[in-house]
């Protein structure tokens, strides 16, 4: 009989309690709760956790008070909750008590006949959540990896609900015994084959220079998953939680990577696992110039270029996104005036046709640079794109 939650009775009642008895005063069945046959616990809630479970109790036929008593245990008890399934159109609660300063309730639970009855009792529960955790193995091409989902249950809820059910609101139903005070990892799904995008980003409002003072910026590497049915996911939100990188290094065996955190991913959203730095890739980034353009009384616009000075010293050719703040560009020009930026591309650059326009908006424009790799004397070709952006409106 487990004693941190589902307490029989209150100490004074433990020897009378071991079996039903009649009250004295009224006729009324103190009913002992057997152990549990059944629970459920609900993981899909982000902030709480639903625990339900089902006992065969012993009911006389009559007015029965059945006690449920926890401790040290953080269930709520505005949301415990009662009910028969065996024959719910008879078996009825009349009403619910709450003894003074215990973590116990007494339902007073009508039944027309005597006999065993399944009863449901639900609750939230504090100390018992989840956390999401990622495998991922990418090929030896980098062209598709494989990814394991895991939920972890942490279980501090200073009780043992022995062999019970789990869902985390997707996926499949597990069903594991969960002890006290443990950590238990759950395999919750498996994506083979999943095609992936290897990523070099030059933005200097994200990741800032690798050496300021010769205006070298840092370039991550990411994997970038689609979540969607055509790159293998796509069947539920990828959740919020530490993925451990791996690749094929094509002699049986995978090399480690890193680790990142994935962000939550709805469908049709992409996740970026983040690699580290590039140290092949070398990109400079400076302001080439900076003109203003009178336009009326103290309002003026900016004609603005920025330089790129880019070398591939990868024995692979390569894409490197380029990503522009606008708001950071206009800052640091000239200052935050904390108003929306107006800007527009002029068709002097090197970049206008290189531009992502879905994945650009009206705070940052997004390029796609293809790099040739390197000669076969080992030295990167160097290439030079500019970026003219006319910013609107300023004084």
């Amino acid at each position: 009989m487990n004693v941190r939650i589902i307490q029989i009775t209150m100490l004074a009642f433990v020897v009378v309690c071991s079996t039903n008895i009649e009250r004295a005063a009224g006729g009324i069945k103190l009913i002992t709760l057997p152990i549990r046959e059944r629970v459920e616990i609900q993981l899909d809630h982000p902030h709480v956790t639903l625990v339900e479970e089902e006992r065969m109790v012993p009911l006389a036929a009559g007015v029965n008070d059945v006690v449920f008593a926890w401790a040290n245990a953080a269930i709520d008890k505005n949301s415990i909750q009662f009910s028969c399934l065996t024959d719910p159109g008879n078996i009825r609660v009349l009403s619910v008590s709450y003894p003074p300063n215990e973590n116990a309730l007494t339902w007073q639970v009508s039944s027309p006949n005597a006999g065993s009855a399944r009863v449901r009792i639900s609750y939230v529960i504090g100390g018992l959540d989840k956390t999401f955790a990622y495998r991922a193995v990418a090929s030896n091409d980098e062209e598709t990896l494989t990814l394991w989902q895991y939920v972890r249950l942490h279980n501090h809820a200073n009780e043992a609900f022995g062999q019970a059910g789990m869902w985390a609101g997707f996926g499949e139903r597990f069903e594991r015994p969960i002890d006290i005070n443990e950590t238990r990892q759950l395999l919750s799904a498996k994506f083979e084959d999943v095609p992936i995008e290897k990523t070099y980003t030059a933005d200097l409002s994200a990741h800032g220079y690798l050496n300021e003072g010769k205006r070298q910026l840092r370039i991550p590497m990411h994997y970038v998953l689609k979540n969607d049915r055509d790159h293998g996911l796509g069947r539920f939100p990828l959740m919020f939680g530490k993925a451990r990188i791996f690749q094929d290094d094509g002699r049986g065996t995978v090399a480690f990577l890193g680790e990142d955190w994935g962000t939550f991913t709805p469908l049709n959203d992409e996740m970026r696992l983040y690699l580290g730095l590039s140290k092949d890739i070398v990109v400079k980034r400076t302001i080439e110039s900076r003109k203003a353009i009178h336009v009326l009384g103290n309002l003026y616009h900016y004609d603005v270029v920025v330089k790129y000075e880019i070398e591939n010293f990868k024995d692979q050719r390569v894409v490197l996104d380029i990503v522009e703040s606008l708001p950071d560009l206009r800052r640091e020009i000239l200052r935050d005036t904390r108003r929306d930026v107006e800007w527009q591309l002029k068709n002097t650059g090197t970049l206008d046709e290189m531009i992502d326009r879905e994945k650009s908006n009206a705070d940052q424009v997004v390029f796609h640079v293809t790099l040739p790799q390197r000669g076969e004397d080992q030295k990167a070709v160097k290439q030079i794109h500019k970026m003219n952006v006319l910013i609107k409106n300023e004084w």
